[in-house]
């Protein structure tokens, strides 16, 4: 029988005269005119989980369109943007003054391959010491850049599948399916950043000491924006001032938790990531136990 791991005290626990303001304000840059969805699943995990605000800075002209659509607490930072819809370098004027007020950033789900944005996102990461979570289509940014990543002087939080994880580091994939512990507390430990590494057993690592494998998740969440979700998880966390291995283990868990509780009502093979999102208070709550 699966054991559940109890979350910490600091996210379980709320003073009465808190507010919205000490559970940490996080932006989201993604979304394009193609995959506006990820922008919205990010955001909405992001807020399940526990997150005070939640801003998603996406290109301006899906905005209204994502108004229509977007849980009702998210709110929307339109952005300058490319001739192929996805967020351009011009973008980054807007960028910089809202981060002065944002406690984490999440950055690459769905927000395409354009050069532009590209540059944009080697920009944010290379001049924002914000913690961070990277992932998806910001991974690739980074690819033949990761002095960026070395440089950094915040906490950053890579989620790689293993295809990314190959194409950014430049490895074999076959030798990373054989040797996944080593290569993600290698380039962990070298970088000074933690890893989640996706996969069936995911891996999580900060290089150091410090290693998980998570045993929660099935595979029915192979499905399209499942890893949208996870970043929200695991931003929302960071928000809440947990460090950033505890961030990553704890989302990995709660994520893979709330796929599990989801496929018994739903099946493995009907499961979508907007029913991970629903799921999610009822894994928090299952991981609240005293």
């Amino acid at each position: 029988m699966l054991k559940l791991m109890r979350l910490p005290t600091q996210l379980l626990r709320r003073k009465n005269d808190s507010h919205k303001g000490d559970y940490g304000s996080v932006l989201i840059l993604a979304g394009s005119n193609r995959y506006s969805g990820a922008a919205l699943l990010c955001a909405e995990s992001t807020l399940r989980s526990g997150a005070g605000l939640v801003t998603v800075g996406i290109p301006a002209s899906i905005n209204s369109a994502l108004i229509k659509n977007k849980t009702k607490e998210v709110m929307t930072l339109p952005l300058p943007e490319t001739k192929a819809g996805t967020l351009s370098l011009a973008a980054f004027s807007k960028i910089r003054p809202f981060l002065k007020n944002t406690d984490v950033l999440i950055i690459g789900p769905g927000l395409g391959r354009d050069k532009s944005t590209f540059t944009l996102v080697r920009k944010v990461v290379r001049e924002s010491s914000l913690p961070m979570v990277i992932d998806a289509d910001a991974l690739l940014a980074l690819k033949q850049h990761l002095v960026i990543l070395k440089q950094h002087k915040g906490k950053v939080i890579l989620t790689p599948h293993l295809k990314e994880m190959a194409g950014l580091f430049g490895i074999d994939i076959d030798f990373i399916k054989k040797n996944r512990k080593l290569v993600a507390k290698k380039y962990a430990q070298y970088y000074n950043i933690t890893i989640i590494l996706k996969g069936h057993r995911s891996i999580i690592t900060d290089g150091d000491r410090k290693f998980y494998i998570n045993k929660t998740g099935n595979p029915g969440m192979a499905t399209a924006g499942s890893g949208d979700v996870l970043s929200g998880i695991v931003g929302a966390f960071l928000a809440q001032g947990l460090d950033a291995f505890s961030a990553a283990k704890y989302a990995a868990h709660v994520h893979g938790l709330a796929g599990d509780i989801a496929a018994l009502d739903k099946t493995q093979m009907g499961l979508i990531a907007s029913d991970i999102i629903s799921r999610i208070p009822d894994a928090l709550k299952k991981c609240s136990f005293r």
